[in-house]
């Protein structure tokens, strides 16, 4: 494909020859003669790209031909769809499937062997079903999702449009819910369900639990990694980002817009304002403003640095003031001697 090609692929400006044959995308480091790459800044001086055309925000001075875009990382992905459009090995609707005979199934969808649909459910146009998923009754799923092997979508659940569930996930397994009788925890049932916006990306291995009453609701465009716990009645607001092995406690309300890193822990009820930004291995609670937090119990970012930044002075600090409370003793005792005197 000529560069210019690319050009228009991306809504860039061109700095450079537009005939270059470009082969694909592919990142800085292994990048040679024939593929286009990306850099965001900032840009070290020096660079050394081996790459036959570069996209930037602004031009910069290299010898090889510049896209210029908004959105350098964007404008790649983007090419990376184009270059590598992912393909399904299947079509159509596998006999060794099993379809209730009231389920309603769209134009075009893929059912591919050993999945079971329900009765009631709905499945929209274009989407496409892998091998031994479990489709509970009256699941309403959208148009161009993609459902891979093993998920279980249980019954009662709403999932929208261009969603993606990697493998091994469970979509509306019973929430967490006991209370203590007699001895014995006794179940609370799960009546609620789960619903899911549109444009969700849900990694593999995760579980979100149904609601108690009503539904625990994913926003649009909320993207969750591999190994996320969501309990009952959660609610998470749109274009939120969940790291990988995150776990949120019941009814906890999440905004929008909001990140938790790797391993953070939100306790139940748990409020934390939009755009805030939940740091690694973070234990939060109780209502958070938008602010950066980390640490266990979660505090603000510069005020925790702050504190650890005294760590490294903390044994000199202590012999200090080992050696006033030493002058103190002393003064306390000389005052005590005249007094006696």
């Amino acid at each position: 494909m000529k560069l210019r090609e690319i050009v228009k692929i991306v809504n860039g400006k061109l700095y450079g020859n537009g005939d270059i044959e470009i082969i694909g995308p592919m990142d800085i480091d292994r990048a040679q003669e024939g593929h286009i790459t990306y850099l965001m800044p900032p840009i070290k001086k020096g660079l050394v790209c081996n790459a036959s055309a570069v996209i930037v925000s602004k031009p910069i001075d290299i010898e090889i031909a510049q896209i210029v875009v908004k959105n350098p990382k964007a404008a790649f992905a983007l090419l990376l769809e184009y270059f590598y459009p992912k393909r399904h090995p299947f079509s159509g609707i596998s006999k060794r499937s099993e379809i209730a005979e009231d389920a309603i199934i769209g134009k075009g969808v893929c059912i591919a062997p050993f999945s079971v649909i329900s009765k009631g459910v709905s499945i929209g146009e274009r989407t496409v079903i892998y091998p031994g998923v479990f489709i509970g009754e009256g699941v309403r799923i959208g148009q161009d999702c993609v459902i891979y092997s093993n998920v279980c979508i249980m019954e009662k659940c709403h999932i929208g449009h261009r969603v993606i569930i990697h493998a091994g996930a469970v979509i509306g397994a019973d929430g967490f819910g006991f209370v203590f009788e007699e001895g014995r925890h006794r179940k609370i049932p799960q009546i609620g369900n789960v619903e899911i916006g549109d444009d969700v990306e849900i990694g593999a291995n995760c579980t979100i639990d149904r609601a108690t009453f009503g539904s625990t609701v994913i926003g649009s465009g909320v993207k969750i990694d591999n190994l996320v716990q969501i309990g009952h009645n959660v609610t998470i607001g749109d274009n939120s980002i969940i790291v990988a092995q995150v776990g949120i406690g019941g009814s906890s309300k999440i905004g929008e817009g909001v990140i938790l890193a790797g391993q953070a822990g939100v306790s139940d009820h748990t409020e934390i304002d939009s755009g805030t930004i939940i740091g690694a291995q973070s234990g939060v609670t109780g209502r958070l403003r938008k602010n950066i937090y980390i640490g266990t119990p979660g505090r603000p970012y510069k005020t925790v640095i702050r504190a650890y930044e005294t760590f490294p002075e903390l044994p000199e600090l202590k012999k200090r003031l080992e050696r006033l409370e030493g002058f103190v003793n002393i003064g306390v005792k000389q005052v005590k001697d005249l007094k006696g005197s």
